[in-house]
């Protein structure tokens, strides 16, 4: 496990975990589910909660790439979506990192001649880890805070 050692090597490692988080909210947004899931490490877990991980038990866990690429792809339900990313926290240890992000996604559709917005408050719990020299998910715990959902005008 190598160490970074310097501001630099810390900076450069952040920077590259923060461009991974967005890049999974950019390739949900554009329907890219194969992309999604090169995201992830071969045998990734992502585990979804309604509620705090620590009380209840996940509604679903996906195992693996394939997986993954196969529920990515239920984004195709909607009309549009929109990942908003917000605050995140990182903490560095070699080849492995976790952090915590916050997320409002926006999904839109029409649903019998209404179309309907839903907004949902996510924090994404995440293990990282560096691999050939590219950080990657190994572990998504994403966690939904809240839901709204309502008619849309447009």
């Amino acid at each position: 496990m190598s160490n970074p050692t310097t501001f630099a090597d810390q900076l450069a490692d952040r920077l590259a975990i923060r461009e991974l988080v967005d890049s999974y909210a950019h390739l949900a947004d554009r329907r890219d589910a194969q992309g999604q899931a090169a995201l992830f490490t071969d045998d990734a877990r992502v585990a979804v909660y309604d509620g705090e991980p620590d009380l209840t038990e996940p509604a679903q866990v996906l195992t693996g790439r394939n997986d993954l690429a196969t529920a990515f792809g239920s984004l195709r339900n909607y009309d549009k979506t929109t990942h908003f990313n917000g605050q995140s926290s990182v903490t560095l240890d070699g080849d492995r990192a976790t952090g915590e992000t916050y997320c409002l996604a926006h999904h839109l559709w029409t649903e019998e001649g209404q179309r309907t917005l839903m907004v949902m408050s996510i924090r994404y719990h995440d293990t990282f880890v560096r691999q050939g020299g590219r950080w990657l998910f190994a572990e998504r715990r994403l966690i939904t805070d809240w839901v709204d959902r309502r008619p849309s005008a447009n």
